[in-house]
């Protein structure tokens, strides 16, 4: 179930606490609202569509008094979006399902359909994905990242060929370049390698190609990638 319920007494744990960890939706309601019950279901999608970036708490005004005074609510359906424990938009009445998506999406970006797929990881899925998103950089570049790893090289080169060089594009070119079982070497050996090539990256472009590869295919830290990028513009300039 997407929504909690929340009460004057969980209300500290359940709002004020979960808000540190993602944005916290509160939907204000009663039995009795005609309203409220035709913004519930929508919100309730909407804010599943995030899955798991934004939480939705519910609050029965009627049973919950102190919620109610708290936030001075005078009429409901009143929603509040909280982050941090502090509210930082809110709206009042049953709004159409776009504009809640709007005001969700503040918070934090509705997951599309295509994202979905991608999170599966099958190559259904990301064949599927491709043709929602045939002009995704990141789409293509999972699938192509996919086909690799199954052993149909030529095929991954094929599909990222049509794509500019953006950094995803250019991982997965990478990794195709270094082949798996170098993609496979412990992280200290790779590291030696980097060292070495930098002796022959400015005239050697094979060795600055290779090492550009290194660098874009293995899963460095931030910091580490930093480090050789500088490391290489000092020896070609």
């Amino acid at each position: 179930m997407v929504a909690v319920d929340v009460t004057d007494a969980t209300f500290q744990q359940e709002v004020v606490e979960r808000s540190k960890e993602v944005p916290v939706v509160i939907d204000l309601w009663a039995p009795w609202c005609g309203p409220c019950r035709t913004l519930g279901p929508i919100i309730e999608k909407v804010v599943a569509d995030t899955r798991g970036k934004v939480a939705l708490c519910k609050v029965n005004v009627d049973e919950n008094p102190g919620i109610s005074q708290a936030f001075r609510v005078q009429s409901i359906p009143a929603v509040f979006a909280v982050k941090d424990g502090q509210v930082v938009d809110t709206f009042i009445g049953a709004l159409p399902e776009h504009q809640v998506k709007e005001f969700v999406s503040k918070l934090a970006p509705v997951v599309s359909e295509a994202e979905e797929l991608l999170d599966n990881g099958d190559e259904e899925s990301l064949r599927k994905a491709h043709e929602l998103e045939p002009d995704s950089d990141k789409v293509a570049a999972r699938l192509g990242e996919f086909l690799f790893t199954t052993g149909r090289d030529e095929e991954a080169e094929a599909l990222l060929a049509k794509y500019p060089e953006t950094q995803e594009i250019m991982r997965v070119k990478s990794m195709i370049r270094l082949g798996l079982p170098e993609l496979s070497k412990p992280a200290v050996d790779v590291i030696a390698e980097l060292n070495e090539l930098l002796e022959s990256v400015k005239k050697d472009e094979a060795a600055r190609q290779r090492f550009v590869d290194i660098l874009n295919a293995y899963p460095f830290d931030e910091e580490t990638v930093a480090r050789y990028r500088r490391l290489l513009t000092s020896r070609l300039f």
